[in-house]
């Protein structure tokens, strides 16, 4: 808490270069504890504070955020009367930024997609991005607000990947916004997702180019993911050789990347065939024994739908409890 007269004075220190770290010292403390109205935010508008941990350090109270800071972003902190700012300067960039990819990558999607990732090449600037996107109809009409638009934009740490949220209200049966206005997509219909080469990156430069996906949309997807439809091809003993993993319909392109593992194996899994396989290479020869496959109960497919447990349930109906414990799927290398 503040003291009364107490006159607190706030600076950014700057880490070890090229680490892109900062931190926020406040000083002038009488009886140095944690402030409580301390609060650091990026970008200008200041809505969500950043997460981050508090320290006293001797006669300074110190604010760490728990990620690195974002080239050409600006953070303030504010407590009370006192503020301060910081920008980490923006590396000049080598080549234009693009759009590297967009997933789901399939040309032919579910009514009841869930989401988009899009890739950039470089980092991205965040607060403005939902006007630099359109879902179009096939007569290049745009459909109207498909997109669930969060102040607080789903941005990776590096701001490289974007997710991009469909409204779940115009998703889900029963609810209201699908009653009223129906769904964002149709059946049998063709879209196109078009990110305009207004879009800035980080450094305050266009886009190379636009980008448009063009994606037929199929029936919905109700059905949760089944582990025992997947079929594995075991590698050879005593070499590198790719476990290959064949999925009985395509999976969430971010989550699947870090949610399916071997047990007790180092190695690197990448998706493949529109996210419909998986490659999994060890970093050591496999050995004459045997492995596990693992997959997390929270892993979904293009609709939201977890092992056992589907995203849109009848809710007149009893519904399955979430499975808590990971599958795990045995297999032995040939």
């Amino acid at each position: 808490m503040r003291a009364a007269g107490q006159s607190i004075t706030l600076r950014w220190v700057v880490g070890p270069k090229g680490s892109n770290r900062a931190s926020v010292e406040a000083s002038g403390l009488s009886n140095p504890q944690p402030l409580k109205d301390l609060s650091v935010f990026a970008g200008e508008q200041r809505e969500t504070p950043m997460a981050g941990s508090m320290e006293k350090r001797g006669a300074l109270v110190v604010f760490v955020p728990r990620f690195p800071l974002l080239p050409g972003t600006t953070y303030y902190a504010v407590s009370g009367t006192a503020s301060a700012s910081f920008r980490l300067p923006s590396p000049a960039p080598s080549v234009p930024t693009r759009v590297l990819q967009v997933y789901p990558s399939a040309s032919t999607l579910p009514l009841n997609l869930l989401k988009f990732y899009l890739h950039f090449s470089a980092p991205m600037s965040r607060g403005d991005s939902y006007q630099h996107i359109r879902l179009l109809q096939a007569d290049g009409m745009p459909v109207d607000l498909p997109f669930l638009e969060i102040a607080e934009e789903l941005w990776s740490p590096e701001q490289t990947r974007l997710t991009l949220l469909f409204d779940p209200g115009r998703i889900k049966r029963g609810v209201k916004p699908l009653e009223d206005i129906g769904g964002a997509l149709a059946i049998g219909k063709h879209f196109t997702l078009e990110l305009a080469a207004t879009w800035q990156d980080g450094h305050g430069k266009p886009l190379v180019a636009p980008f448009r996906k063009r994606f037929l949309v199929t029936k919905a997807d109700r059905t949760p993911i089944e582990p025992s439809r997947w079929h594995i091809t075991p590698p050879k003993i005593g070499t590198h050789e790719p476990l290959i993993v064949r999925f009985n319909e395509p999976l969430d392109y971010a989550l699947a990347q870090r949610l399916i593992t071997v047990e007790k194996m180092q190695g690197t899994g990448t998706l493949q065939d529109f996210e419909r396989r998986w490659h999994f290479i060890p970093q050591k020869p496999w050995q004459s024994r045997r492995y596990f496959l693992v997959a997390s109960p929270l892993l979904e497919d293009l609709a939201g739908n977890n092992i056992g447990k589907a995203f849109d349930v009848d809710t007149s109906r009893p519904s399955l409890p979430f499975r808590s414990a990971p599958v795990r799927l045995p297999f032995s290398p040939r």
